[in-house]
This record gives C-alpha cells, sequence and structure tokens, in this order.
C-alpha cells in the first residue's frame, strides 16, 4: 500500500476533525474548555467516551494479547460493568452535589488543602505517563508504516501529532472534544467491525466455526480459576471493578466530560451505557484477535502481540481495508491524548495554579494561562513518547494497566477515605502516605516470589496499594470533633 495514499487520507481525515472544532469552538470560554458549560448531551458523551476509553492500546494490543491470554481481559471488563454501577450511584451524585469543576476540589472540602493538591498532583502524573503510552503506541505505528518511508524523524511524526490535536483542542476544550470523539469512535468501531466481516469472508467462516477454531487453538478461553494464577476471574473482576472507579470516577479527563452533562440522571444514564457498550465492543476486539492469528496462520505470518494487527492489516489486506485500518487507528489515538492534554490543562490550571481562585485575573488572562498551559502539556507528551521510544515495550496494555497500580492506588485511597470515614487527617502528613504506599507495593511487587510463594499478584496490586494509602490516612487521621 503506498505510504502517500496512506499519508493523504491521514491528512482528510484531520481537516474534517478540524472543521468539527472550528464549527463548536465558536464563542468558547473558560467554561466551554473546561466543562463544556455543563450543557453536553448525555448520548454523545457517552458515545466518544467509547474511544477514549479504548484507546490505540486496545485497538493493538488487546486483540495481539489473545495469544498469551485467551480471552481473558473479558474477565476485568465484567469488572469494569461493576465500577461504572458504583461511579454512577455513589461518585457521581458527589460531584455534582458539590457542583465540581475539578473533582479533586471534593479533597479539599473533605481532608484539606495540602490532600486537595496531593490528589491533583497524582491524577497529573497518572494521566501523563497512561497517555503518552497511548500515544505513542499508535504513533509508532504510524512511523512504521507510512513516515518512515518520507524520512521522517520519529520526533517530528510524534510533534506534528501533537501539534494537530492541539489546533483542534486549543480553543473548544470539552466542548469540541465531545464531538470529535463521538466522530472518532464511530470510525474506530466501523473499522473494528469491516476487519472481523473481512477476515471471516477471506476465511469463508461462520461465526460459531471461527469460535470453534479458536477453541482448537486455546484463544478463546475467558474464565481462568486457578487462584495462584494473576488471571484468576476474582482477581480480574476485582481489578476491572477497581480500574474503573479510579480512572474514570476519581479521573479529571474521563469525569469532565460526565460533569459536563446537564443534569445527575443524565450523566448516570451516559456511565451506565458506557459500560455496557464497553463489555460487547471489548468481546468484539478479542474475537478479532483470534480471527488475526487464524488469518496469520494462513498467511504464514508469525508476528504475535502488538504488532499483529498492523501487519496483517496493511501487508495481507486490499488498500481499502488497509486504509479503513489507519482511519480507524488514528481515530483511536486522538480521543487518547486530546481528552488528556485538555483535562491536564484544567487541572493544572485549576488544582495547582488555582486561577479560579484569583480574583484579581481578568478572563482574557485566565484564558491566556490556560493556552499557555496547553502547549506546555504538549511539550511534555512529546517528552514522554520519546522516553517510551527509548525503552520500548512488546504490549503497552501491561504497561499502563501496570502504571495506573503504582499511581491511581493514592487517589483510591484518599476518596475512599474520604468518603467512608468522618475522621479529620493531619494534612501535612499526606503527601508522605501518598509517596510511601506505592514504595511498599513496588517492594511487594519486586519480591512476590519470596512473599506468596507460587501466588501471583496482578492488577488487583491497585487495590493493595488503595489500602495501604487507606490505612495510613487511618493512622494520621483523629475521629470527627475530638480535640487537639
Amino acid at each position: 500500500m503506498s505510504p502517500i495514499l496512506l499519508f493523504s487520507f491521514v491528512i482528510i481525515y484531520f481537516l474534517l476533525l478540524l472543521t468539527v472544532a472550528w464549527y463548536t469552538g465558536k464563542n468558547s470560554n473558560n467554561d466551554s474548555f473546561f466543562i463544556g458549560n455543563r450543557n453536553s448531551n448525555w448520548m454523545l458523551v457517552a458515545f466518544g467516551m467509547i474511544g477514549t476509553s479504548l484507546s490505540g492500546v486496545t485497538f493493538v494490543s488487546v486483540p495481539g494479547a489473545v495469544a498469551k491470554e485467551s480471552f481473558s481481559y473479558f474477565q476485568i471488563t465484567i469488572g469494569y460493568l461493576i465500577g461504572y454501577i458504583l461511579i454512577a450511584f455513589v461518585l457521581l451524585p458527589l460531584y455534582y452535589r458539590l457542583n465540581l469543576t475539578s473533582i479533586y476540589n471534593y479533597l479539599s472540602s473533605r481532608l484539606g488543602f495540602v490532600s486537595y493538591k496531593t490528589g491533583a498532583s497524582f491524577f497529573i502524573l497518572s494521566r501523563t505517563l497512561g497517555a503518552t503510552a497511548r500515544l505513542y503506541l499508535v504513533v509508532n505505528i504510524l512511523q512504521d508504516t507510512i513516515l518512515e518511508s518520507f524520512h521522517i524523524p520519529f520526533w517530528l511524526t510524534t510533534l506534528i501529532i501533537l501539534a494537530m490535536i492541539l489546533l483542534y483542542t486549543y480553543e473548544g476544550g470539552v466542548k469540541t472534544i465531545v464531538w470529535t470523539d463521538t466522530l472518532q469512535t464511530t470510525c474506530m468501531l466501523a473499522g473494528l467491525v469491516i476487519c472481523v466481516f473481512y477476515i471471516l469472508n477471506q476465511m469463508h467462516l461462520g461465526f460459531g466455526e471461527s469460535l470453534q477454531l479458536m477453541q482448537q487453538k486455546g484463544y478463546s478461553k475467558i474464565f481462568y480459576t486457578s487462584p495462584d494464577s494473576k488471571l484468576y476471574f476474582i482477581k480480574q473482576i476485582l481489578a476491572g471493578a477497581f480500574i474503573t472507579i479510579t480512572m474514570t470516577g476519581m479521573d479529571q479527563e474521563m469525569m469532565q466530560k460526565n460533569i459536563s452533562v446537564k443534569t445527575l440522571k443524565d450523566s448516570q444514564k451516559n456511565v451506565v451505557t458506557l459500560g455496557i457498550i464497553l463489555m460487547v465492543v471489548i468481546l468484539l476486539f478479542l474475537f478479532l484477535g483470534g480471527l488475526l492469528y487464524l488469518y496469520a496462520d494462513t498467511q504464514n505470518v508469525k508476528i504475535i502481540g502488538d504488532q499483529l494487527f498492523p501487519a496483517i492489516a496493511l501487508h495481507h489486506m486490499p488498500s481499502l481495508v488497509s486504509i479503513i485500518f489507519i482511519i480507524a487507528l488514528i481515530s483511536a489515538l486522538f480521543p487518547s491524548a486530546d481528552g488528556a492534554i485538555t483535562a491536564l490543562t484544567s487541572s493544572f490550571c485549576i488544582d495547582i495554579i488555582g486561577i479560579q481562585r484569583k480574583s484579581d485575573l481578568q478572563d482574557e488572562q485566565k484564558k491566556k494561562i490556560r493556552q499557555r498551559t496547553h502547549l506546555v502539556f504538549a511539550f511534555i507528551f512529546l517528552i514522554f513518547v520519546m522516553v517510551y521510544k527509548w525503552v520500548d515495550n512488546k504490549s503497552m496494555i501491561g504497561v499502563i494497566l501496570k502504571v495506573a497500580s503504582y499511581t491511581y492506588g493514592p487517589l483510591l485511597g484518599l476518596f475512599t477515605f474520604g468518603i467512608l470515614t468522618k475522621r479529620i487527617v493531619n494534612d501535612k502528613w499526606v503527601p508522605l502516605v501518598c509517596l510511601l504506599a506505592p514504595v511498599l507495593c513496588l517492594f511487594i511487587d519486586m519480591n512476590q516470589r519470596l512473599l506468596f510463594g507460587s501466588f501471583e499478584i496482578g492488577l488487583e496490586l491497585l487495590i493493595i496499594n488503595g489500602l495501604l494509602t487507606f490505612f495510613g490516612l487511618l493512622f494520621i487521621s483523629k475521629p470527627y470533633g475530638a480535640k487537639s
């Protein structure tokens, strides 16, 4: 497939995004940027958030992991739905009652100003590491398949893509992203469905026949019943629930879209709908993964992991399917990066700088601060993507979930402590507790065999991290109303 032809479709797609951004970003202000003027349509938000939740990592890593882990990822997805239900009926009512722009303001009112800054700082670290890992994966594929032939260096490819993202998010922020995410999710899901039907047609297989072949190859196993395994179904379901609670419910990027919906009831419908749709979509991605490995056998392709889907789509399918794959891939790329940069800008401006608390600043001054912060985060993204390129990894979804176990654990502990107890913490010691918990988790993770023998800790490390934070906060707290 000609790289020039593929690149032209990338440009056409980007021009379409710019058109949507221009239309939705007209007459935007800081409220539009941060929370979409609290006027977003819940159905658009729910559909668009599918793309944000999945990203390019799901698009290539989930199918690629089928050879090693079969359909076990679906166990995590069951936990996702449980997590979304808890977000809808526990966290969202809290956020709407307090009329929050940044969800970390809850920590300020409940635990203290230092706790608030600590929570926001952990979000900024978490989202930066996770979003840049997602961005790296897709940029690397685009580099290998298109831009390498133009002799464009990797750093310049990353810079160009970040510049594209800045162009359509610079003014409208969340107001624009709600619409662009909808477009991108549509393209990504269309690409998924087309690839599934193409392979089934090429191999002259029905749905049932393909599942039988996958079962024979060991690709379709969902539930793992050995308690020692890191894929044990109870571990995976629990981990999935807590990953969703933290990476969605306690994440400014995800929640700023939800709280941009006009009413709490509509926002709850959005979250529950998203959880149900995601189960179906991820199951389809896993099914595609099984099909890709079956098709790879017929084409004598020996690649496994993240590179399988790109290799099959670009070198063993017709040009039209290759074009659809590239459009679907960049549709998976943009939602995971545009929303992250916007949310990081929002959190840094509101939580760290505190521009909403500074009454001496005019709206135009606040806007300039916000725009400069937006540019700085784009530069930070460039640096982190280059770091990921340097270390490289065969399966980025594993890296992202592992990073989340360390960085979202303190947020889980902070919010849980605030919601479940009425105790008052010694605010100045909160940062120390939130730093010690991940350090202890690292020690546990590195010494698993020594500590637990054959028992493996997987993604439930996030829960352990949250518990350590919770008990640390308990240690530095006193009952409500107690004398100093």
